[in-house]
């Protein structure tokens, strides 16, 4: 079974950083796009910032210069360092990849379970 986990969410005061890591495991064949999107009370699922499997990012205005998506050596791991949060960074952070695994022929996309970050002030 193909799962995508995340950790490193919490509690953080304004100003300050977080870590959230996203491992892929399972039986995954080939990794494309890895992503973070977040969701906040009464809001819809946007996306926060993704990499390409060519190395290629993109962020939302809203956490340009704060945050940063990388990868990881091992294969199918993805990284969001975020800094100077502010209180409206506060939301379910979700990992997002596009895979082919054991179930499927082509890409398609993958979520893990969320992680909760709040930001007081």
């Amino acid at each position: 079974q193909v799962q995508l986990v995340e950790s490193g969410g919490g509690l953080v005061q304004a100003g300050g950083s977080l870590r959230l890591s996203c491992v892929g495991s399972g039986s995954i064949f080939s990794t494309n796009t890895m992503g973070w999107y977040r969701q906040a009370p009464g809001k819809q699922r946007e996306l926060v910032a993704e990499m390409s499997g060519s190395g290629s990012t993109y962020y939302a205005d809203s956490v340009k210069g704060r945050f940063t998506i990388s990868k990881g050596n091992a294969k199918n791991t993805v990284y969001l360092q975020m800094s100077s949060l502010k209180p409206e960074d506060t939301a379910v952070y979700y990992c997002n990849a596009q895979m082919i695994t054991s179930a499927t022929i082509t890409f398609r996309d993958y979520w893990g379970q969320g992680t909760q970050v709040t930001v007081s002030s």
